[in-house]
C-alpha cells in the first residue's frame, strides 16, 4: 500500500462482514501474501476507504522478492502483527459482550463519534438493530446523546466502565 488504506472483511453467506484489519501505507495485505504462498484464491474482501494507491506484484516478482531477507522479514513481520490482531479479534468476539466492545468502540474518538448506526455494526461485527437498540440503552443511562450520523459522548467515564466490566 503506496497511499491510502483497505479495510479487509470476511464475509458470510447471509451478508454480514467482519472487519479482520486494515492494511495502511507500508504494509500489504497478509491475505493477499498468504494466498501467493500457498497458490490459493483471495478468501476475504478488500474495501478502499479512500482514495488509494497500491503497488500490485505477480507471483513471480513476489517470490523473487521473499528469496531476499529483507523483504522476507517484512512479509513475516506483518505476518506475524496480524495473528495477533486476529487473535486478539478472537478474544474480543468470543468473550466481550457487544455492548462492551461497543462501549470501547466510542472511547477514543473525541466527544463526537461521526459514524452510522450500520457502520458501526460493521466495525463489531454486529447487527445495525442491536446496536441501535444498546445505543438507545447508553441514550437512557446518560452515557451518550444521539443524533443524526453522530453520537455524542456524555460520560466517558461510564462507557469505560462498561467497556471493561468483566461480567
Amino acid at each position: 500500500m503506496l497511499a491510502g488504506g483497505i479495510r479487509v472483511v470476511k464475509a458470510a453467506p447471509n451478508g454480514r462482514e467482519l472487519p479482520l484489519y486494515r492494511v495502511l501505507p507500508g504494509e500489504t495485505c497478509v491475505i493477499t501474501s498468504s494466498c501467493l504462498l500457498g497458490h490459493t484464491d483471495y478468501n476475504a474482501r478488500g474495501i478502499t476507504e479512500e482514495v488509494t494507491e497500491l503497488l500490485l506484484l505477480p507471483r513471480e516478482s513476489f517470490e523473487t522478492l521473499l528469496a531476499q531477507q529483507p523483504f522476507r522479514a517484512f512479509v513475516f513481520r506483518l505476518f506475524s502483527d496480524r495473528v495477533a490482531d486476529l487473535m486478539q479479534l478472537i478474544e474480543e468476539v468470543a468473550f466481550r459482550k457487544l455492548d462492551q466492545r461497543l462501549a470501547a468502540q466510542l472511547l477514543g474518538h473525541g466527544r463526537v463519534v461521526h459514524a452510522t448506526h450500520q457502520q458501526l455494526a460493521d466495525e463489531l461485527g454486529g447487527v445495525r438493530e442491536f446496536v441501535s437498540r444498546l445505543l438507545k440503552g447508553f441514550a437512557a443511562q446518560g452515557l451518550v446523546a444521539l443524533g443524526r450520523e453522530q453520537i455524542e459522548i456524555l460520560d466517558p467515564a461510564g462507557l469505560r466502565s462498561l467497556a471493561h466490566d468483566p461480567r
